[in-house]
């Protein structure tokens, strides 16, 4: 095997492989980075690989190959050599028992490891359709805002991606909170109708890294469930990027239910001194205690705190439609949902005080003629209020 690569073409392709190596390899090879110089995607090239048997991420890049072939090297020891290298055209050759990389005056010898050890990445499943990787991006970072963090409850680490049609909708839930976003994209067939439980942290991740291109196409095995596979491809300077992942097993909640079809008190706040406020008035809240919100007389006025201990309250402009009413919400969980929306203001609505908020994005504290952005809306349960 032997190349020469540009070094910012290499160096990129590099990192966003290696961004998936596992921290904690089962076995030595995983570790690696898998590198192949041949024909790809109908031109030479090369093709970077890495899989830890759940997840795998393969970038085909342009380069000049002299001599094709393979070879296994350490992954991260890859990626932070190609990022300290000087602005210039890399040459890569195997000798031996080992990769030479040469960039104008630096010069690295690398162990390989053994390529027939490393297991085969899946396949690409089926594409489904494609979708603007900006706005994926921004919509699965909003979604996964809810997803659970344990991973004694598996399924509540996932994100429910609902294919229907011409809309995407992202689910995700702890059991204390609820994120629903919703975008348009372009189906392959218009009457698509699929769904997958995919890892958050991966999607987030792959997401995020995707953003290059202007695409990004979503592929689906059939089964969807379980022993299914989900891939994500996008274009990037000098190559493309594929991505794939095992679906979680387990049976989401079914949980669009949780949103109240009516709503008897709602109250339109700025949403920045909102997330002032809060931040502000948890500075005495104690570990798990809730924030008080009481709502009326045009007023929003947050307490938190004890008569025993350090105390804090303020007040905001709102814009109340209906019975006043007062509850309390952990103020982590209600910041999380404050910073995913984007509008300046935004709506809470709520059926009883007892009940969960439905938290959207609205452009006015004027509720007449301003519509609320449905496309993204946050569920977040009350919390007792100390006595």
């Amino acid at each position: 095997m032997k190349f020469r690569v540009e070094r910012d073409v290499l160096a990129d392709a590099v990192a966003w492989t290696a961004r998936a190596l596992p921290l904690r390899p089962s076995a030595p090879v995983l570790a690696g980075l898998l590198i192949e110089a041949g024909s790809f995607d109908g031109s030479d090239g090369l093709q970077l690989s890495t899989f830890d048997y759940e997840t795998s991420a393969r970038a085909t890049l342009n380069a000049d190959v002299s001599a094709e072939g393979k070879a296994l090297v350490s992954g991260r020891l890859l990626a932070d050599i190609c990022r300290s290298l000087p602005n210039k055209p890399v040459d890569v050759a195997v000798d031996g028992p080992k990769v030479t990389l040469t960039c104008g005056a630096a010069r690295f010898s690398l162990q390989t490891m053994p390529v027939e050890d490393y297991p085969s990445l899946p396949s690409m499943p089926e594409a489904r359709g494609q979708v603007k990787s900006e706005a994926f991006a921004h919509a699965v970072t909003q979604a996964v805002t809810a997803a659970g963090r344990d991973d004694m409850l598996p399924v509540l680490t996932g994100v429910r991606l609902e294919m229907d049609g011409s809309t995407i909708s992202l689910l995700a839930t702890d059991r204390f909170r609820l994120s629903q976003r919703e975008l348009d994209w372009d189906p392959g067939t218009p009457d698509i109708s699929a769904a997958a439980l995919v890892p958050a942290k991966v999607l987030a991740d792959t997401a995020k890294s995707l953003t290059g291109g202007s695409e990004i196409s979503i592929a689906l095995s059939s089964t969807g469930a379980g022993e299914g596979i989900i891939g994500f491809e996008g274009s990037a300077a000098g190559g493309v990027r594929r991505t794939t992942t095992r679906l979680l097993d387990g049976e989401f909640p079914k949980v669009r239910s949780l949103f109240p079809s009516e709503h008897l008190t709602t109250a339109r706040v700025d949403r920045a001194v909102l997330i002032d406020a809060v931040k502000r008035v948890a500075l005495v809240a104690e570990r798990n205690t809730a924030v008080q919100l009481a709502f009326g007389n045009g007023v929003l006025t947050l307490d938190a705190g004890s008569g025993e201990e350090a105390m804090a309250s303020e007040s905001i402009e709102a814009a109340i439609n209906g019975d006043d009413l007062t509850t309390g919400f952990n103020p982590q969980f209600l910041l999380d949902g404050l910073g995913a929306i984007e509008s300046p203001f935004v709506e809470l609505a709520f059926t009883t005080s007892s009940k969960p908020v439905v938290i959207s994005g609205v452009d006015s504290l004027d509720a007449s003629g301003t519509e609320v952005d449905a496309s993204f809306k946050y569920l977040l349960m009350p919390r007792r209020l100390l006595s």
